[in-house]
């Protein structure tokens, strides 16, 4: 039985591989095409930025993960604040005030407990299995 357990870890593990390196090459060419969408508008705006940025947050969670089999917390949640904040951003005079506080709030929440985790991996670091 350990044979065709061992056989399915690794099936499980190369789909994970697949799926995260499809993940990074559509990022890529997602970069690539805001790019060219910048030059050819010859305009870049906050907004563009921080697409740009969360692009980049999911390259390096992708790298992250390639290079320690772990995946960090904290990325998602570091993605999702810019991506609140881009919405803000580019929809803020077609929101109402009470909008823009929960955007905001969720956005407070979301950092707040990015530095709940920072604080626990530092107060309580995990113990490698190796």
């Amino acid at each position: 039985m350990s044979i065709g357990k061992d056989f399915r870890v690794a099936v499980l593990h190369l789909v994970e591989e697949v799926g995260l390196g499809l993940i990074l090459v559509a990022t890529v060419v997602a970069v690539g095409q805001e790019v060219a969408e910048m030059v050819r508008a010859l305009k870049v705006n906050l907004a563009d930025l921080l697409l740009l940025f969360i692009y980049l947050e999911v390259v390096a969670m992708v790298a992250i993960y390639f290079e320690s089999h772990q995946l960090p917390v904290r990325f998602p949640l570091y993605i999702a604040m810019v991506a609140l904040a881009r919405y803000i951003i580019l929809d803020s005079k077609a929101m109402g005030a009470w909008q823009i506080i929960a955007v905001g709030t969720t956005i407070l929440l979301l950092a707040a407990t990015v530095l709940l985790l920072r604080f626990g991996q530092a107060k309580f670091p995990s113990i490698d299995a190796e």
